[in-house]
């Protein structure tokens, strides 16, 4: 985890914060000692892991079985809808 003084922080913050942004967790030290922590609000998106899900989610649905009824989700909503 990248670390930084506190002299450092303060005349390069916009810097700092920019990294943090991309996903970075900053330690901040004085004298050599930790002190604070900049992390991000909302951890990073993982672009890869998600596309690898939508791909697992089409090849599970070509691989489930139509309905023996012939009813599509649509045909069941409508029909919990009236009871």
């Amino acid at each position: 985890m990248p670390e930084a003084g506190i002299l450092e922080a303060r005349n390069s913050f916009s810097a700092l914060i920019e990294r943090v942004e991309k996903g970075e967790e900053i330690t901040i030290t004085r004298h050599g000692k930790a002190v604070a922590k900049i992390v991000p609000t909302d951890p990073p998106r993982d672009v890869e892991k998600a596309r690898a899900a939508v791909a697992a989610i089409r090849e599970m649905r070509k691989k489930v079985k139509p309905d023996p009824d012939g009813l599509t989700i649509r045909d069941y909503i409508e029909m919990g809808r009236r009871y």
